[in-house]
């Protein structure tokens, strides 16, 4: 397991060219946002990434520019990324599945309309789109155990509704206007840099923490609920390796599988006792979450990812659980006064 994965020097992968120059990030103050920023100033430097979120910056993004900018506010997207000189836009901007099943119609109007906006902007500008699908794309009919590539995609969710429907836009896009649209289907994604924000596989980033904290955890989605996840570190990675990829080898582009691990909660209650012996897990089932749950995949074929691009997680369960506890251990609390102890 890489110690540090956000060292350039360390990167397994060889690039054939640098083909993202300006950059403008949405939702860059988000869960992946701020993992994603970094490394991407990282690579591209730090004034060729603008960081953008409809919240202020809170010094968050204080390694490059940032400016306040509502996905839902068209022209003063489409302006962003205009007098950045963006040549790609990375559209991150987005209600959670849990919070979006609660607000659906906010849900609809953010992440249909801010992407309808983002890819109006990229079209316009002659951008390349990044945006991220998920796991929730998928639903009753679909196989939950090495979930296809290309398979029937029912949803009952409106986070779910708005993925699929942002698969199709893109590819739309693509094969109309000729916007270089690209996208992944993200599992349940696990960070120790940013809290929870609404999804329903965040009971693993609650459970991590808890664990530093406190020593005990009470789970919302009960014993044997199999989710497919992966490490954040993984999941920048995996976003920058599709972009640096040859379009010509692209035969999906919106959206691809990709994995690194399905797990339960007792799965990760499992790993975290081999540094915390004395963890303790109950449950306290929330029928809304795990409903949501209980209609994705136990696990994706992220084979088409591997095959087209090169797709690899370096992570596993235990390797992450390590990363995850060393990192939480005297960090403070997600932006609060009291820190987090070992």
């Amino acid at each position: 397991m890489l110690k540090d994965p956000y060292v350039v020097l360390k990167d397994p992968y060889v690039r054939r060219e640098i083909n993202m120059r300006r950059i403008l990030v949405t939702g860059a103050l988000g869960q992946i946002g701020r993992d994603l920023t970094a490394r991407l100033r990282g690579i591209y430097g730090h004034d060729a990434v603008l960081a953008s979120d409809i919240r202020g910056d809170h010094g968050e993004a204080s390694s490059g520019p940032f400016r306040l900018v509502d996905v839902a506010d068209g022209d003063a997207l489409c302006e962003a990324a205009k007098d950045h000189g963006a040549d790609t836009i990375i559209h991150l901007a987005a209600l959670l599945s849990a919070t979006a099943e609660s607000k659906p119609m906010l849900a609809w109007q953010l992440n249909i309309g801010g992407l309808l906006n983002a890819l109006e902007a990229a079209r316009v500008l002659g951008c390349r789109l990044f945006t991220p699908s998920s796991i929730a794309a998928f639903g009753a009919g679909t196989p939950k155990k090495g979930t296809p590539q290309d398979t029937l995609q029912r949803p009952s969710t409106m986070y779910g509704i708005s993925k699929v429907s942002g698969e199709l836009l893109c590819d739309y896009y693509f094969h109309k206007y000729g916007v270089d649209t690209r996208g992944l289907r993200f599992p349940g994604l696990i960070s120790h840099a940013a809290p929870p924000g609404g999804g329903t596989t965040d009971y693993a980033v609650d459970m991590y923490v808890s664990a530093v904290k406190s020593g005990q955890y009470r789970s919302y989605l009960g014993p044997g609920t199999f989710l497919d996840m992966m490490y954040m570190p993984d999941a920048v990675e995996s976003v920058i390796r599709l972009m640096e990829a040859d379009a010509t080898r692209l035969k999906h582009r919106n959206a691809f599988n990709v994995t690194a691990m399905s797990v339960d909660p007792e799965a990760i209650a499992s790993s975290i006792r081999r540094r915390i012996p004395d963890f303790r897990l109950e449950y306290d089932i929330d029928p809304v979450r795990q409903a949501i749950a209980d209609g994705w995949p136990d696990a994706l074929d992220a084979s088409a990812a591997r095959e087209e691009w090169g797709f690899r997680a370096k992570y596993d369960l235990d390797g992450m659980t390590d990363d995850m506890l060393s990192n939480l251990s005297g960090k403070p609390l997600y932006g609060g006064n009291e820190a987090i102890l070992q």
